[in-house]
């Protein structure tokens, strides 16, 4: 085992930190510096987030909330309403039954908000990617740190040891060869 990690250690001294990917980078940088690696994923996201990102979120947020199913339900039932009782009134209604040109519209609809709530869901997976890889990173310090007081307290152990058996030592010593008095 320790021949494997003197082997690796000399690998990555004699390659240098570029041979890494850059998350491994960085979490060599921060562990050699003491620093926090934790970082907020909303942050790391909207530093990145364009434009259209933000828009395909706010568009899938509403399109999956009630508010939206109730509104829509209301401009549904008013579009038969008007059509079918208060324009058939006044000559015919501008889409009779069975409602054509409603049926065109809630189809542009959905053409339009499928792919952008695919978006927003692709979006998400990428969040939920990021937030793991940001809790790996987070995982393996905290393993190396973990690690490091294993091998401190080891240290600490074996000194205590070291020196109860310089005392037993001695008092054998001074027990075999008594001081004259």
């Amino acid at each position: 085992m320790d021949d494997e990690v003197t082997q690796l250690a000399r690998q990555l001294l004699n390659s240098g930190l570029t041979s890494l990917s850059k998350r491994d980078q960085r979490i060599i940088i921060h562990i050699a510096k003491r620093l926090h690696v934790a970082r907020d994923v909303n942050s790391v996201l909207e530093e990145q987030q364009t434009f259209g990102e933000r828009l395909a979120d706010r568009v899938a947020q509403l399109g999956g909330s009630w508010t939206f199913i109730i509104v829509f339900t209301g401009m549904l039932l008013a579009w038969v309403v008007a059509n079918t009782f208060v324009l058939a009134r006044f000559g015919g209604g501008f889409d009779p039954y069975p409602y054509i040109f409603l049926n065109l519209i809630l189809s542009m609809v959905a053409a339009l908000q499928a792919p952008v709530i695919l978006m927003s869901q692709n979006r998400q997976a990428a969040r939920d990617r990021l937030a793991a890889s940001l809790d790996y990173e987070i995982n393996l310090k905290a393993e190396i740190e973990i690690m490091a007081l294993h091998d401190k307290l080891d240290r600490i152990r074996l000194e205590h040891v070291e020196d109860m058996l310089r005392d037993l030592t001695q008092r054998v010593k001074e027990s075999m060869h008594p001081r004259p008095t």
